[in-house]
């Protein structure tokens, strides 16, 4: 009785111990796994940082080169006095400034956010890439500086709120006292009554040149 008493409680322990070394040997397999699973998410996240890091330089550059390129060419002027852009007009949205060759432009890189074109009349200067969006999306862009009589600015103020997918704003810098402008078109106007002022409105207005016909021109930016 004696015997068989030991002998159960020796396999007792046997078992205990089998469980006991079962349970380290698990142990160390989830060590293992736990830090090898770690290594492989390090290597990762640092992978992952570096193609971010590299993906913001290329953005950088991207937009750096958009921006030093974003209209290149020039003016080709029509029998009908229109000027047609010929060259690039490249059309990203970028945040940095934009320098345009032609004043006011008629193209290229501009703002994310449009200036509202819905026969809006703006008596301040509007910034040129929130306005070349506008363009991209067939606005005609009425500009004048303080050579234009003020009887003119006023009757084309009434004409273009009256008209959708238009915009009006003072440029000092233009060349002209009244210029209008459409994306990679452009001509002086002598003034309001100028019959070349509906001209251009009629042509130009969603016209064929248009980027983006139908796109808003309402709920971006005003003044």
């Amino acid at each position: 009785m004696g015997s068989a008493k030991n002998t159960s409680t020796g396999s007792r322990k046997e078992r205990i111990e089998e469980l006991r070394r079962a349970e380290r040997a698990r142990e160390r397999r989830n060590r293992f796994l736990v830090i090898a699973a770690a290594t492989v998410a390090v290597a990762g996240l640092v992978a992952g940082g570096v193609a971010l890091i590299q993906s913001q330089k290329d953005d950088a550059t991207t937009n750096t080169a958009s921006d030093a390129k974003s209209a290149s060419g020039h003016f080709v002027t029509g029998a009908d006095g229109v000027r047609t852009w010929s060259g690039t007009l490249t059309r990203n949205h970028v945040t940095k400034t934009v320098t345009y060759p032609m004043e006011p432009p008629v193209g290229g890189d501009h703002l994310q956010v449009w200036m509202n074109c819905n026969g809006d009349v703006y008596t301040k200067p509007v910034n040129n890439m929130n306005a070349v969006h506008s363009l991209e999306h067939g606005a005609v862009w009425v500009t004048y500086n303080s050579k234009a009589s003020q009887a003119d600015v006023k009757a084309l103020a009434a004409k273009v709120r009256k008209t959708p997918y238009t915009l009006m704003s003072p440029v000092e810098d233009q060349k002209d006292p009244i210029m209008m402008s459409a994306w990679g078109k452009q001509r002086t106007v002598t003034g309001a009554n100028d019959k070349n002022v509906d001209a251009f409105l009629a042509e130009f207005v969603q016209g064929k040149q248009t980027p983006e016909p139908g796109a808003a021109c309402t709920n971006g930016l005003s003044q």
